[in-house]
């Protein structure tokens, strides 16, 4: 680790921070944000880990940390780095840590023509979801699928979900990507598919939530009258991943990537490639290798069961609302984001086009209305940013820009972020205790794992508030509307 970045750090007057090159750095590495929020996380690893991906071969512009940046595997959570594909003889690096173990986790968000005064028995509603809502950390509880089903689901996302009956054809214009990543082979292991086999449909641990809300205060009216939403509102977060299939994909090309690295001089060393990275754990190929075609590959087939997964929770959680509130209970696909995924984009760095591959590990694409891959309903407000926060404090809705892309690679950030580890909150917090304070407050809060609770109590996060902020003043996204917990859903 590079204990010394510190004396590198330089404030800029555009909402960032600077940790100038030295060492192994190709490039500069940029914070979201300020001298306060960087006082009260001096003791976060995360920046250190940041220094570390600017030594990525390949790398473009710099290595970014979303305001909600934590220590991670490899990549702090919160980074976004861009390498080029055109770089070299087989194009800039792709490293499966600068996606993570949960491919493709990310946030469904639907919006009901409802209020809270539409719910006949919030108690009944959320046990209901509850019991109808898979979560925890087995996989019990999937929807019954074939083999060629998977197959199908692995190839076509969430399109094959919606033609065997979960969810609704016009979901997938709403979709990042349209709920579709291309893949050729969807070459995965074994014991990947196994483990696909059984948890369609499941929300998994950890951070996993469903959660319903209303929409608590509205900050930008002509966004969210754009997007249907108002004060009172009942919506909905569904956050899942890829569950086990994507977690096996990523461990399986980590090992083989990982084990072609030797210890050189206090580097990390492929002789292939004549890589050099500071940590094993960014261990990487080149885009357009062997090994990392094969990865890049695996990876959006992982994302595109992810896609599935959140299109059958989405189904599942539709027939709870109707049966418990009837035609109140219809919801709308607003918009599904990706938070841990590399892709192919195109920008402009330093003055020139770039074709990229942007890893983005827990940060998540803020595109402006303009760009190509946003949807034609976002075209005058840009892309929705959706950024859950704490199941006590709120959740946040953002938009990207209108026109145009922002400074770091048409990126924001993806959640409040941890300022404990799970560890930490296990020993500090009380898990009963904030059950009872959140249902004394009116939030029903159902956990399928005793130490879920505090593992995720609203203390073990940074304040989402302060990050929104912080990425406001970076000029990553607007903020649109701030929401409140209602019914809370944790495996």
């Amino acid at each position: 680790m590079d204990r010394g970045w510190r004396e590198h750090l330089v404030a800029e007057s555009d909402g960032t921070m600077r940790i100038r090159a030295h060492g192994a750095m190709k490039a500069d590495a940029r914070m979201i944000t300020d001298a306060a929020h960087m006082k009260r996380h001096a003791d976060d690893r995360g920046p250190e880990q940041l220094v570390n991906t600017a030594a990525m071969p390949g790398i473009v512009g710099e290595a970014w940390a979303m305001a909600d940046w934590h220590y991670g595997y490899g990549f702090p959570i919160g980074g976004v780095v861009a390498t080029d594909t055109e770089h070299g003889e087989q194009g800039g690096a792709i490293s499966p840590g600068g996606v993570g173990f949960d491919i493709n986790c990310g946030v469904r968000f639907l919006a009901l023509d409802a209020t809270v005064d539409d719910v006949p028995n919030l108690k009944k509603l959320a046990g209901r979801l509850a019991g109808r809502i898979p979560a925890g950390g087995s996989g019990k509880g999937g929807v019954d699928i074939s083999s060629q089903n998977l197959q199908d689901i692995l190839q076509r996302g969430a399109h094959a979900a919606v033609d065997l009956g979960h969810g609704l054809h016009e979901d997938l214009a709403s979709l990042e990507s349209k709920g579709l990543m291309e893949t050729t082979e969807a070459s995965i292991s074994q014991r990947a598919l196994e483990r696909g086999l059984r948890s369609l449909g499941t929300l998994g641990s950890g951070n996993h939530f469903l959660e319903l809300q209303t929409v608590g205060q509205v900050v930008d009216e002509p966004t969210a009258a754009a997007w249907g939403l108002y004060e009172d509102q009942i919506v909905a977060m569904i956050h899942s991943g890829s569950r086990g299939l994507g977690h096996q994909v990523c461990t399986d090309h980590v090992r083989q990537l990982e084990a072609s690295y030797k210890l050189q001089g206090g580097m990390w060393h492929n002789d292939t490639w004549d890589y050099h990275l500071p940590d094993r754990q960014l261990a990487a190929a080149p885009v357009h290798s062997k090994q990392g075609q094969a990865y890049l590959d695996a990876m959006n087939a992982a994302a595109n069961f992810a896609f599935a997964n959140r299109a059958v929770l989405a189904d599942r959680l539709r027939t709870v609302l109707r049966l418990e509130m009837g035609v109140d209970g219809e919801a709308r696909t607003l918009y599904d984001v990706a938070h841990n995924i590399a892709k192919m984009e195109t920008h402009v760095v330093h003055g020139k086009s770039c074709s990229c591959c942007v890893h983005r590990k827990g940060a998540t694409r803020a595109f402006g209305g303009d760009h190509p891959d946003v949807a034609a309903q976002f075209s005058a407000t840009g892309q929705p940013v959706i950024v859950p926060g704490d199941m006590g404090n709120g959740s946040w809705i953002m938009a990207g820009s209108t026109k145009g892309s922002n400074q770091a690679f048409g990126s924001s950030c993806h959640g409040a972020g941890r300022a404990l580890s799970r560890s930490q909150a296990k020993k500090l917090l009380d898990g009963k205790a904030l059950k009872r304070e959140l249902e004394s407050r009116g939030v029903r809060v159902h956990a399928s794992t005793p130490n879920v609770l505090s593992e995720e109590a609203p203390d073990a996060y940074k304040d989402v508030d302060e990050v929104i902020r912080l990425t406001a003043n970076a000029g990553l996204a607007r903020p649109v509307a701030r929401m409140n917990p209602l019914a809370v859903i944790k495996g």
